[in-house]
């Protein structure tokens, strides 16, 4: 391809809407523009990496034994209603209407779709195990778009769906899943984390997250997600799954005796600690968070912090929001107190659940909010001042140099990107869709399904994020646009536009994806648009053409050597 011809247009500055690196950086170089909010382009350059990705995808899930199909983008709402999640989704859910007045919605996953395929085709254990998959566009309408193509409305998306006659089939499917994961992450060039996740509007018993982990360090990263992991036994989970042992702290306030005491204007924990001397870890809080509309009182340690979806699952939820104050005022009115947040209290809560964490359960002594203004009770006990709730759960944050649960060696914590995940889904969506096999016995069965997704697109995003420096992206070689940019220095210099055009027309017959910087630009400009775009190798002909030389770099480390023509060609070749 010939630079001139290449559309392609870089930016000199990065856009402004941009918070991310791997945004900023894919849309100054000419890989993607936006369209609206959450929904990009994809220009040339970037639709030749997703189809790199895409194939290497396509290659390891043939090489695993599943079979490629493509379902339909807009699906009837009755899977949906079959299935149970057409009312609770959520808004992320794009809903429509045809002109026949049918309800419709723009797929952002196919478990129902899929499950329909699976009763329609499968009658008999005979046919399992089977694996299928597609690689299509998946709409979900998030309420802020962010990050690109890390978190955009439209992506582009690999989801495959396993049927398995018996648990351990699925067992044996899901293994297969994971390491197929492996080698095509590594393929790609991105070093991955398996991490035990949550579920989420999935569904299932069992998840893993596979997560490219980013340097923290790095000016906006995009980690999304805290992976907390062991270096001792290779324990990792997503913080929204993550458990652990808790280091000793004091948990008895050693109170003599239990009663209330003024506390005012002092609506922290950090304030309270310190007013009354106590340390934080004496101090039960509580919180009052909405979940799916209900409200939900949940009590922790004073030092911890509640990790929002495992409150959520608790609950069997799907939406969840800390309570706004004129809600906290609602229930305060309905249970006959006045008091705002800060002073609020379990005792005496009316229209409210409430779930105690695991991490109050050993609290002696302690202090508590009693549903006044300006007053807590000092010396409480369990049983005696202030019942302990029937729902006691882990529903906390674990937090670095916990320790982990399978060895005991602190926990260590860092930011990651997910990229793919995995799921047992069991038989969630086969018995909701009556979706039967018949089992060797004659028997009647539903399927045990499995569901395996890899975004395509944040593959390719987390792919910039993990690998670019200052002056623009560092494709890995197996998903780059073309493998080589060849940048003569002077377009009016013959020699050096006879050695570009000999050394592109040679690896043009070896079939080696090139490009031909041959516009009318100041060399400077080619040399800074060339690291940008991040083509794996240059070759640069310049002055010392002369001498029969050319610099040969490498984008990865940034590495040039001087060689002759004939000796870039065969390097290129070599690779």
């Amino acid at each position: 391809m010939r630079m001139s011809k290449l559309f392609v247009q870089t930016l000199r500055e990065f856009p402004s809407d941009a918070e991310v690196i791997s945004h900023k950086l894919l849309v100054r170089a000419g890989y993607i523009r936006k369209l609206t909010n959450g929904v990009y382009n994809y220009l040339p350059l970037m639709w030749r990496v997703l189809k790199k990705i895409e194939n290497i995808v396509r290659e390891e899930m043939d090489n695993a034994g599943a079979q490629e199909l493509l379902m339909p983008f807009v699906q009837p709402a009755e899977l949906w209603h079959e299935s149970g999640r057409w009312d609770v989704y959520g808004k992320e859910l794009m809903r429509l209407k045809d002109r026949h007045n049918r309800e419709m919605c723009l797929g952002p996953t196919h478990e129902e779709v899929i499950t329909s395929i699976g009763r329609e085709g499968i009658r008999s254990y005979k046919q399992l195990p089977v694996n299928l998959y597609q690689i299509q566009s998946k709409f979900r309408d998030e309420i802020r778009p962010r990050f690109g193509l890390l978190r955009g409305r439209e992506f582009i998306m690999k989801d495959a769906y396993s049927f398995d006659a018996d648990e351990q089939g699925l067992d044996k499917s899901y293994e297969i899943m994971a390491k197929a994961y492996n080698k095509i992450f590594e393929r790609c060039g991105l070093e991955t984390k398996m991490v035990q996740s949550d579920s989420g509007a999935i569904g299932g018993s069992v998840s893993h997250e596979f997560m490219v982990l980013v340097n923290e360090e790095a000016e906006n990263n995009a980690g999304e997600n805290d992976v907390f992991y062991c270096t001792k036994c290779g324990y990792s989970a997503n913080s929204n799954h993550a458990v652990s042992i808790l280091n000793p702290v004091e948990t008895d306030g050693k109170f003599e005796t239990a009663q209330i005491v003024d506390t005012p204007n002092v609506h922290s924990i950090e304030g309270l600690a310190e007013f009354l001397k106590v340390p934080q870890s004496v101090i039960c809080k509580c919180l009052i968070y909405v979940i799916d509309g209900k409200y939900v009182a949940a009590l922790i340690r004073g030092d911890r912090t509640v990790e929002e979806t495992k409150l959520m699952n608790a609950f069997q939820g799907n939406d969840i929001r800390i309570a706004r104050n004129d809600e906290i005022d609602e229930i305060m009115q309905a249970s006959g107190f006045n008091a705002i947040a800060g002073f609020i209290g379990p005792k005496g809560l009316k229209n409210v659940e409430i779930i105690a964490d695991e991490t109050v359960k050993e609290l002696k002594n302690f202090v508590i909010g009693i549903n006044q203004t300006d007053k807590h009770l000092i010396g409480a006990n369990w049983g005696i001042d202030v019942e302990l709730p029937q729902k006691t759960e882990d529903i906390r944050l674990v937090e670095e140099n916990d320790k982990c649960v399978d060895c005991g060696a602190p926990l260590k914590v860092t930011k990651g990107i997910e990229v793919g995940n995995i799921f047992k889904l069991g038989t969630k969506y086969s018995k909701a869709m009556n979706a039967t096999f018949t089992d060797k016995d004659g028997q009647e069965k539903p399927f045990i399904m499995g569901c395996y997704g890899i975004g395509i697109s944040r593959t390719a995003a987390a792919a910039v994020e993990r690998h670019h420096d200052e002056y623009g992206i560092k494709w890995p070689l197996a998903i780059a646009p073309y493998t080589v940019i060849i940048v003569p220095v002077s377009d009016q210099d013959e020699t050096q536009m006879k050695v570009a055009e000999d050394i592109y027309q040679k690896l043009l017959d070896a079939k080696i994806e090139v490009i031909l910087d041959d516009r009318q630009e100041r060399a400077g400009v080619k040399l800074k648009d060339a690291d940008l775009i991040g083509i794996p190798y240059r070759i640069t002909v310049g002055k010392t053409i002369q001498d029969n030389l050319v610099e040969f770099k490498e984008r990865a480390t940034n590495n040039t050597i001087t060689i002759t023509p004939e000796e870039a060609v065969k390097r290129i070749l070599a690779l």
